[in-house]
């Protein structure tokens, strides 16, 4: 499958006759239930509901190639993204899935909509869907080519921030973590607000990205290490077929402080779950077209032993918006968010490192990073004042080989 990336946004059985080939959807989709070992599964906050389409576009026997179009519009909508139910197609013919303006493409065949029959969001209210015909032979004849086309038959579309139950953060079950917002007032700002006054936090954020997952749920994730390794929480993402239908959008930040503006998102596929544990809530994965986010760096793990009051910083996407960073804190004497347990109970004893900056829902899986060296302390995980995340120096005695 080609696919094209980059877009400025304003603010994831074959059979073959005569030649043709085709595909029908409806029962290609994986089961994509969460199981974790934990006591119940986890309700992850939602950025966009789905509803059901009816769209067809017929292949038409020409011996000139022909191309229709089918247009989705909802007004408001931060993202829209296309189901197929139907891909029966000759040799040479693609489904590209755009918006308006061409920018931000994608383009199909009927094997590709095969193996995912959801196409990639386009972010924005409106998609638009068109079936480009190939070359074929010119003696074939219409009534061979009668049935071909495909079918759109759900549409998932975005809301401009995660709703529902407050947008837990985290496991709904332990009890009184639902809030992440401590002391008062929300201290996150805008990446790109710490762009002057703390470069090297701002460089450290581009290696974060927003997670779509089953195409209307959030959380976060970021590269770890130079390799293509992402990491999460297994409460967003604990299968292989989860991880295959993840939308992981690097660069979803905002142009200007506080502006509404956003710049040119890259979006990829999540690909393989390589290792994931419910105890220590990790799932580490890799994705589709690697090439295209290597740019972005990566974060590495500090091993060391950490104590009360080290400074930190979380860079993260709160329900689903462009990329903060939790960094200061007023309760602190230092002014700057910090560790307040470094051996904090999370789901076994003292696996987690505790503190009181500010997350939310879809924060799920961002980094807690050192301000003194940059690198990965904790697995952000629960909300609950004080916040919490996983220890990295227990995960990466399970990944250490993996990275």
């Amino acid at each position: 499958m080609r696919r094209t990336f980059g877009l400025a946004v304003a603010l994831c059985a074959l059979i073959g006759a005569a030649g043709v080939t085709g595909v029908s959807l409806a029962d290609t989709q994986p089961n994509a239930v969460v199981q974790t070992p934990v006591s119940e599964a986890v309700k992850l906050p939602r950025i966009g509901a789905v509803e059901s389409v009816t769209g067809v576009l017929e292949r038409r026997g020409r011996l000139v190639p022909t191309e229709k179009t089918l247009t989705y519009r909802y007004p408001g909508a931060s993202y829209v993204k296309l189901h197929f139910n139907r891909a029966t197609l000759r040799p040479g013919d693609r489904v590209v899935v755009a918006d308006p303006t061409g920018t931000e493409s994608y383009a199909y065949t009927a094997e590709d909509l095969a193996a995912d029959p959801w196409a990639m969001s386009i972010s924005g209210d409106t998609a638009t869907v068109r079936l480009e015909q190939g070359s074929y032979d010119p003696l074939g004849l219409r009534t061979r080519l009668s049935g071909l086309g495909i079918g759109v038959d759900q549409v998932a579309r975005g809301f401009q921030e995660s709703v529902g139950d407050g947008a837990p953060e985290g496991p709904t079950q332990k009890k009184n973590r639902e809030e992440s917002i401590c002391r008062g007032s929300d201290e996150k700002l805008d990446a790109v607000c710490y762009r002057s006054s703390h470069p090297v936090q701002y460089q450290k954020s581009k290696a974060v990205a927003r997670l779509l997952i089953n195409g209307v749920e959030l959380c976060t994730a970021w590269r770890i290490g130079q390799g293509n390794r992402m990491l999460t929480n297994n409460h967003c993402t604990s299968s292989g077929s989860d991880v295959r239908r993840t939308e992981v959008w690097f660069n979803f930040e905002c142009v200007q402080c506080s502006g509404s503006a956003t710049r040119r998102v890259t979006k990829v596929y999540g690909d393989q779950l390589l290792a994931n544990d419910g105890t220590l809530d990790y799932a580490l994965f890799s994705v589709q077209n690697f090439g295209a986010v290597s740019q972005y760096g990566y974060l590495e793990f500090d091993l060391s032993q950490h104590r009360t009051g080290e400074e930190l910083y979380i860079p993260q996407h709160p329900r689903g918006q462009p990329t903060s960073i939790a960094m200061d804190d007023p309760g602190e004497r230092s002014g700057t968010c910090a560790i307040d347990d470094p051996r904090y109970n999370g789901y076994d004893e003292a696996t987690d490192v505790s503190y009181f900056c500010d997350t939310d829902g879809g924060s799920s899986g961002s980094p807690v990073i050192s301000a003194t060296t940059h690198k990965v302390v904790a697995l952000h995980h629960f909300g609950g004042c004080p916040n919490s995340g996983v220890r990295v120096d227990l995960i990466n005695r399970d990944i250490a080989k993996l990275l």
